[in-house]
């Protein structure tokens, strides 16, 4: 993709369980509704369980200018039985940052899985939350997950907290956090849980 080194955004959303497809085409709907500009949010689904429903789903967007990639590696991860579903999700997860920090040389990505409705200002929020992400050091990521972000709980919609809790499901990191403090120790299970550690 020619536009790749101008882009500072690439949306990936991540799928990972492939039962739920009627959630994640309207995910992926409403990010294409959404979305102020094709060429500066460029969509990408990283796909994880190899099952060719899903493919032909996700390929059913690639007129919308949604990208599929395939997550290579569908063995069985060196765990715990019980423990190799988070085992692959980690595993996954890996894969897809580094396709697109050092692959594809974005610049930031943001993370949706694959159920996740998004808000009319999703993209607008992203943007603003790059230049606080630019400007601020002290600054790790930028969500827009919040469990309690419902009418009736929001005291002031244009007010921004910030959190020491990682809320990993609608997401953005630079390519700086990941090759200077999370691509060499990226974890083999639970990458979400070590997100929440004091130990990166």
């Amino acid at each position: 993709m020619l536009l790749q080194s101008f882009v500072f955004f690439c949306v990936f959303v991540v799928f990972s369980n492939c039962l739920h497809l009627f959630y994640f085409s309207r995910a992926l709907e409403l990010l294409i509704k959404y979305r102020p500009s094709a060429s500066k949010f460029p969509i990408v689904v990283s796909q994880d369980c190899g099952d060719k429903k899903t493919a032909d789903v996700i390929a059913g967007f690639a007129n919308q200018g949604v990208d599929h990639m395939e997550q290579p590696d569908l063995s069985e991860p060196e765990a715990a039985p019980q423990f190799r579903g988070y085992a692959k999700i980690a595993r996954h997860y890996g894969w897809m940052l580094k396709q697109v920090f050092d692959v594809k040389q974005y610049e930031a990505v943001i993370i949706v899985e694959d159920d996740l409705d998004v808000a009319p200002d999703f993209f607008e929020y992203f943007e603003a939350g790059k230049k606080l992400l630019q400007t601020d050091d002290t600054l790790w990521c930028v969500s827009a997950w919040n469990d309690n972000g419902k009418k009736g709980y929001v005291e002031d919609p244009k007010k921004l907290y910030r959190s020491d809790f990682f809320g990993g499901l609608g997401w953005m990191l630079t390519r700086k956090l990941w090759v200077e403090e999370l691509s060499s120790k990226w974890p083999s299970n639970f990458w979400d849980d070590w997100m929440l550690t004091r130990k990166l």
